[in-house]
């Protein structure tokens, strides 16, 4: 098998490096990322809590207790927490955002005051009801949440449609969606050109209901087509519905499945009734909901690779078997994805996707190659990798890029093929290519180099589809993209291309005055820091910089770069956490474990491009100076 992390180093300034200093703050953050698992040896991590999710959970249990009022003693005390949470955390300008480190946006916004609105609370709150849609009217109302998101009607309809139920807006606003289609058989979702993303059928039957129930169709056959479609597509609702409740253990989700259904009489339907379960069991002590239950497969082999990154072996820690676990055996009732893959946690609601597949594939390959692994535990391995590597390529898209989900679908955002995604597809079908002869890889690979140069921009960047800056035009991160991107060059060894040297004297310009990267411009973070630079980038960046051609940057940046996260480690703002995260529909999210994970995947990368670095001439010792 190729090597993992290769060291070659092309950047001769790496001697310019304390190393006594990067070793020490290399194993301080190493021992507390280690810390961060809990009892059964994996990770969990910890998401950002969300006023977004906890509007709609509010708004749900509310129509769940006007409809079901023998539900009041059970779901008003969580009610009123939430509400409390969003008077509590209103934001200066008078709207709210997806978490408490994240600007005010009108989605987020409008979600709160209808929370508020059906809660019963516009007298009680009515200053800061008419503070928040005073925004809301600055930044356009109903057109400029329109504006937001486009052609993708996924969460713009579920917004209008919560709007709907607190009175707030006719129905007339709402577009209808053609839950009817959801009766079709799964394969043929993706030739329907539905008007939302392949994760969303939960909201488009449900929504789709709800809007029918409350405006139906003038047109008789379509009145009718659709009243023939209720029943059986409330089947498909509960065959997709995961033993947790949680629609992709996502409050906000199953929250606007449990307030349509709620709406039409259906509160006492299986469906509802797993729903709320779910929030009850989901809701913080704060009286908040975070975006998702938590990311612990990703976090957990984020963590693997990262404290391999640094020379450690993985093989004395005690979770393979738990990864090995998380890889689907059985069809997904919800994506219909074949067996293979690996989703964000290990909860039912997960979905396979085109993350932490190849994310996964990378931290066991770490196990393979440890000498602690015996012969029956590396061909578990290897198996798990090829069923891993069959998936991805039976996934890849007819552009060569990956999606997140389903191949094929391509029509809304983060369906279709990112570059992020592709980069760590090719990575992770890399590493196991001595192990996957009976698989046609290289052609997978080659198309996915393909798709990467066509999707490079004319500075040299590339975008990713899952993180972004709130701080940057149209809330990109090019430092993520770029990054994510360059790894896959340098595993395969073309950091030497046009177009990886293009994207690393991209990269290398980011840099900001105090030595780190991303970040905003001149605005104070949102974490508690005053520098510009956020950590999570920095250390994304020192990681691919460690490979670039050493034409492409200037000496003193590495050591800038390692200098400003070896200062944050010790003096503890390494920790400091960004929303740099996007969920579904470009929903901010942070997670207390990135800015670790990141943090000991580059300074283990710095260490080992130190010890790959021959002495000095002058300080080499010979036999004569004895």
């Amino acid at each position: 098998m190729p090597r993992l992390n290769p060291s070659r180093r092309l950047w001769d300034a790496a001697l310019l490096m304390d190393l006594d200093r990067l070793q020490r703050c290399y194993a301080i953050a190493r021992d507390d990322l280690l810390a961060q698992r809990n009892p059964q040896g994996h990770w969990t991590g910890e998401l950002s809590t969300s006023a977004l999710s906890t509007a709609t959970a509010v708004s749900a249990l509310q129509l769940v207790v006007r409809n079901d009022p023998a539900q009041t003693e059970r779901l008003q005390p969580l009610i009123d927490g939430g509400v409390r949470y969003l008077t509590e955390n209103q934001n200066p300008d008078g709207g709210w955002g997806d978490t408490d480190r994240s600007y005010s946006n009108i989605a987020t916004s409008m979600l709160a005051v209808a929370a508020l609105t059906i809660a019963g609370r516009r007298e009680e709150l009515a200053d800061q009801i008419a503070f928040a849609e005073n925004y809301i009217e600055a930044h356009g109302g109903i057109p400029g949440l329109r504006r937001r998101y486009g052609k993708d009607k996924t969460f713009a309809v579920p917004i209008l449609t919560n709007y709907a139920l607190a009175g707030l807006v006719d129905w007339r606003e709402v577009s209808p969606l053609p839950f009817e289609l959801a009766c079709l058989p799964q394969k043929f979702y993706k030739l329907m050109k539905l008007p939302v993303v392949s994760y969303a059928i939960p909201a488009l039957v449900a929504i789709g209901q709800a809007r029918y129930f409350h405006r139906p169709p003038w047109n008789p056959l379509l009145r009718g087509l659709r009243a023939a479609a209720a029943n059986k597509s409330l089947t498909v609702l509960q065959r997709m519905q995961p033993a947790s409740g949680g629609y992709l253990e996502a409050a906000p989700l199953t929250s606007f499945v449990v307030m349509s259904l709620a709406s039409i009489g259906q509160a006492k339907n299986r469906v509802a009734v797993n729903g709320v379960r779910f929030l009850l069991d989901s809701v913080r002590p704060d009286g908040s909901w975070p975006i998702d239950t938590n990311l612990a497969n990703w976090a957990t082999t984020l963590s693997i690779n990262a404290i391999a990154a640094g020379g450690d072996d993985v093989g004395t820690l005690d979770c393979l078997p738990w990864v090995l676990a998380n890889q689907y055996q059985e069809t997904h009732p919800f994506t219909g994805a074949d067996p293979g893959g690996w989703g964000w946690t290990d909860l039912s609601g997960s979905v396979p996707d085109a993350d932490d597949t190849p994310g996964a594939m990378l931290a066991i390959a770490h196990f393979f190659h440890s000498p602690n692994s015996d012969n029956e535990t590396r061909r578990q391995i290897a198996t798990a990798a090829r069923n891993g590597a069959r998936w991805l390529i039976d996934l890849q898209n007819g552009d060569g890029g990956w999606p997140t989900f389903c191949e094929g679908w391509g029509t809304q955002p983060f369906d279709r093929s990112g570059s992020d995604l592709t980069a760590h597809a090719i990575r992770a079908l890399h590493v196991w290519r001595d192990e996957l002869k009976e698989l046609p890889v290289d052609r997978a690979v080659k198309r996915g180099f393909r798709y990467l140069e066509k999707q490079q921009r004319d500075d040299g960047s590339w975008l990713p589809l899952w993180f972004g800056n709130q701080d940057q035009y149209d809330d990109e991160n090019p430092i993520y993209g770029t990054v994510k991107v360059l790894l896959a060059y340098r595993d395969l060894g073309r950091m030497t291309t046009d177009a990886a040297r293009k994207g690393a004297r991209w990269l290398a310009a980011q840099q900001n005055d105090d030595g780190g990267f991303g970040g905003g411009s001149s605005v104070p973070t949102l974490c508690g820091g005053a520098s510009e630079s956020s950590v999570e980038e920095t250390a994304l960046a020192v990681e691919a910089l460690l490979a670039a051609d050493k034409r492409d940057i200037s000496p003193e940046i590495l050591p800038q770069a390692v200098g400003w996260l070896c200062q944050g480690v010790e003096d503890g703002s390494y920790v400091n956490c960004s929303p740099i995260g996007f969920y579904f529909s470009k929903l901010w999210y942070y997670e207390k474990l990135y800015p670790r994970v990141m943090t000991v995947a580059s300074l283990g990368a710095a260490l080992q491009a130190n010890a790959s670095v021959p002495p000095a001439p002058e300080t080499v010792t010979t036999s004569s100076d004895h």
